[in-house]
């Protein structure tokens, strides 16, 4: 049998966390009031597989302070190599009484509970006893590492000690112990290079737990120097801008936690190249509290697209929309547009891109016989006919082969009704056309009206649940939090026009009346966003569409089509599903 090679974990896979931040309980814990446990192990040099292990030694300490000591020989069920017993002086007839491995770890364990387990070059010693608690049913209790071996790579130059082995830094520190091989009095030694690192962190601004933890990890050397950045910032909901030397906004954000955030982009965990390039220019980060969450993403949001910071990629231009309207004249036809005039009745959008605008404007001519060329045809005179005309596609008003009252019949009404209300016209004909199509074995381009469908079905769906909240002049709601007190926004057609945070035992129905006498006028206007950006109020939408929100209320009814867009979401999951998996979609 093929014994698997080992290869040695690293630091970020020692012990869980936050994987954006990497926090767990303890982090903000000092230095000085962390239980630190410094572990060595001797083995037999083989890999880990749950035995080879010959000693243990294993010291608590606190405040520099000795707590306890646990140190043991291992039997570790296998010859001892003769080159391990030359190093360590560990002969196989001192191992031959000595306990097994899985009647230590009960002690181990017990030991360990509850501190941070200290090694050198920790991931071969955690290694070893992970492997053991797997192979004999012991629950491996994850605690916290710290490495000093990592540790003394970022504190330590080249200058000062050639290489960082561990009694290269006990030479360095003129430690009481010094290493020889034997667990327990490398184990002492550790703890001395660990309060010698210690003293030198304070130098570099690292103080806690989670501070020493996330040094000792492989940070750019930007990210150590610009890491004061994160001091002094609030714990509370918000928005967080990198500003350049120039006060010039390089990156905007938001989290929950204001601090805990930004301190994240100074670990080992925030590896983008671009953050990179933008904490070398950084050289401040603002904060704006918000009263909650909710707050906080609109207020993110229209920051990104006040500024258009560099570094940002999402939002930026949120004017930078496209619709797909109805023209005005004898014979309409789609048109694609950047804005809608007061005149506009019959649009569908907002889209993101040219592309889905397109998409959904073929879904429309493969439905219905709508023109598609762009002259601005008369009543009066002729244009010559194109190949659509003759090809059975366009019923060619061109040529006055149809009336302005068919015309409106036959191609208008069906899309202006689909767009205002009920989109059932549309499907049927897109459906049936990728049933046809299916049967022919076309499938290529059977998938070609499929994704068409998605646009047009994505498109209508997200107008008219738009269209609901923002045709509301005012709504109010609220929303509990953890802690018992109350989120409070006030929404006018679909702006966040105000918001607030009622604590704990505050009565939330005053801090209401205060947010809506304080609340920002907004004024109705044209369109399904006339005041906000889709994404805004498409924020606001999901906010108060969550289970625990309460509507408190609302100057009118809050409504969508019966017969609107929404009935079809399970065809669109379906159609997106089998766009995805290349699978042909059937009438249900």
């Amino acid at each position: 049998m093929v014994q698997p090679r080992y290869v040695q974990g690293t630091l970020d896979g020692l012990s869980d966390g936050d994987p954006s931040t990497g926090d767990r309980p303890g982090d903000a814990l000092s230095l000085h009031d962390t239980t630190f446990v410094v572990l060595d192990l001797e083995t037999t040099g083989g890999a880990p597989d749950g035995g080879g292990i010959t000693e243990i030694g294993a010291v608590k300490v606190r405040g520099g302070e000795q707590l306890g000591v646990l140190a043991t020989l291992v039997n570790p069920g296998e010859p001892v190599p003769p080159f391990i017993t030359v190093l360590t002086g560990i002969t196989q007839a001192m191992l031959a009484p000595a306990p097994p491995i899985e009647q230590v770890l009960p002690s181990l364990l017990e030991f360990l509970r509850g501190a941070v387990l200290v090694a050198h070059n920790a991931p071969y010693d955690v290694g070893f006893l992970k492997a053991a608690c797997a192979r004999h049913g012991y629950v491996w209790p994850n605690p916290r590492v710290l490495d000093t071996a990592a540790l003394a790579r970022r504190v330590l130059t080249r200058d000062e000690v050639p290489n960082r082995k561990l009694g290269t830094l006990a030479a360095y520190f003129r430690t009481p112990n010094q290493p020889n091989h034997r667990a327990l009095d490398d184990a002492k030694a550790t703890v001395d290079v660990l309060h010698g690192l210690i003293a030198r962190l304070g130098g570099h601004r690292v103080e806690t737990l989670g501070d020493a933890i996330e040094f000792a990890r492989a940070v750019t050397p930007t990210q150590r120097r610009k890491r004061h950045l994160a001091d002094g910032l609030p714990r509370v909901p918000g928005v967080y801008i990198f500003r350049a030397a120039d006060d010039r906004p390089l990156y905007v954000g938001t989290s929950g936690d204001i601090a805990t955030r930004v301190r994240s982009y100074f670990t080992a965990a925030e590896k983008r190249a671009r953050i990179s390039e933008m904490l070398a220019a950084a050289e401040r980060v603002e904060a704006i509290e918000c009263a909650h969450p909710l707050e906080a993403e609109v207020r993110e949001l229209r920051l990104i697209g006040a500024h258009a910071p560099p570094y940002n990629r999402r939002s930026k231009f949120p004017e930078r929309v496209l619709w797909l309207k109805l023209t005005v004249e004898p014979y309409p036809r789609l048109s694609v547009v950047r804005n809608l005039g007061p005149d506009d009745e019959a649009y569908l959008g907002p889209f993101n891109s040219r592309r889905a605008a397109e998409l959904a404007a073929a879904a429309v001519h493969d439905a219905v016989p709508l023109r598609q060329c762009t002259h601005r045809l008369s009543v009066r005179n002729t244009t010559p006919a194109c190949a659509l005309a003759e090809l059975g596609r366009c019923p060619a008003p061109c040529e006055h082969r149809i009336s302005v009252t068919d015309y409106e019949q036959r191609a208008v009404t069906p899309v202006r009704t689909a767009m205002v209300d009920d989109p059932q016209v549309l499907v049927d004909a897109l459906l049936g056309r990728i049933e046809a199509l299916s049967g022919d074995h076309r499938y290529e381009e059977a998938a070609v009206v499929r994704g068409r469908l998605v646009a047009v079905l994505r498109a209508t769906v997200r107008m008219q649940r738009l269209v609901g909240l923002t045709r509301i002049a005012e709504l109010a709601a609220a929303r509990r939090t953890t802690d018992g007190g109350w989120e409070i926004a006030v929404v006018r057609h679909g702006r966040l026009a105000g918001a607030a945070t009622a604590a704990p035992g505050v009565p939330p129905r005053p801090v209401l009346d205060l947010v809506r006498a304080t609340a920002e006028t907004v004024l109705p206007g044209h369109g399904p966003v006339p005041n906000a950006s889709a994404e805004e109020s498409e924020r606001i939408l999901s906010w108060l569409e969550r289970p625990d929100t309460r509507l408190v209320d609302t100057s009118t009814g809050w409504s969508s089509p019966a017969r609107g867009a929404e009935r079809f979401r399970d065809l669109l999951a379906r159609a997106e599903a089998a766009s995805s998996a290349q699978l042909p979609t059937k009438r249900t």
